[in-house]
């Protein structure tokens, strides 16, 4: 009714871009666009599944992305989702600014990412919060962590007398450090399983090199580092990156639907938006 699209007027209006887009590009646009403290979680299936719901299986689709991150699992779930649906087809991830962490794993699932000068994607080391003796939560990169224990057990082998490798050493948890090492290694063969499926189910490109590049802490000094678009097909990497240039009219239809989609979402909330469905949904106060 009239009043009740007065009323939705910023989601109609939303929704006829991707209409647009849809029919210049001749191929469906599904978009998760997450709030500033919103993750990735197990609770994306359920609005997915919306946006997969009319979304005709076996033809090529486009996703825009935008994320910090959040639990990789749940991320391995999501972008399955999509490579069935696509299938043989072709599957595109759109950065119009940011897919970090397990959102840029998600994009190693796609047969190409779309960028331009404000994409980025980020570091894949994953970052655990442990409590510690006091009970506080405290975030630890789990590469970082394996590196120090790595570089102190050296120093020991070399002059057992190291008082100040002992000293750092002892604090490094057994336990801990195991469970670093089984979680890197998930994350991995996650990011190779990923290319193998998508950016690299050709045969091109080096799997293995590009997981272990995008782990590299010596080369991104921080988890939250830029990875741009030229980072991402540096030889070394070999992503399948579609660079559109900013004034281009593609690239200004899909940051006129970013900036939109952004306005309408909350530090934690989520939209899931398709030219079938939108729903905004509010995240866990903690």
């Amino acid at each position: 009714t009239p009043f009740y699209q007065a009323i939705h007027a910023e989601r109609y209006q939303r929704q006829a871009i991707i209409k647009h887009i849809q029919e210049r590009h001749g191929r469906r646009l599904i978009c998760y666009v997450s709030g500033a403290n919103a993750a990735i979680d197990r609770d994306d299936t359920v609005p997915f599944v919306d946006l997969l719901h009319n979304v005709p299986a076996g033809e090529d689709l486009a996703l825009l992305l935008h994320t910090g991150g959040g639990d990789i699992d749940a991320a391995e779930k999501l972008i399955s989702m999509l490579r069935n649906k696509v299938g043989a087809a072709i599957l595109r991830v759109v950065v119009p600014d940011f897919a970090k962490s397990a959102g840029t794993l998600m994009v190693l699932g796609a047969d190409f990412v779309v960028m331009s000068d404000t994409s980025e994607l980020g570091p894949i080391d994953p970052q655990i919060i442990l409590s510690d003796g006091n009970g506080n939560r405290i975030r630890h990169s789990v590469q970082s962590y394996l590196d120090a224990y790595d570089d102190h057990t050296a120093a020991l082998q070399k002059d057992p007398g190291n008082v100040a490798s002992q000293i750092m050493l002892g604090k490094l948890d057994p336990a801990t450090v195991r469970l670093f090492q089984a979680v890197k290694a998930r994350a991995q063969r996650f990011a190779e399983a990923q290319l193998q499926r998508g950016m690299m189910r050709d045969g091109s490109g080096n799997w293995s090199q590009a997981a272990t590049e995008l782990l590299d802490t010596t080369r991104w000094l921080s988890h939250a580092q830029m990875i741009s678009w030229e980072d991402a097909q540096d030889p070394r990497i070999g992503l399948k990156v579609e660079y559109l240039d900013p004034k281009s009219d593609e690239w200004q239809e899909y940051w006129q639907l970013y900036c939109l989609q952004r306005l309408a979402v909350g530090d934690r909330q989520k939209l899931y938006e398709s030219d079938y469905a939108s729903l905004l949904i509010d995240g866990p106060s903690s």
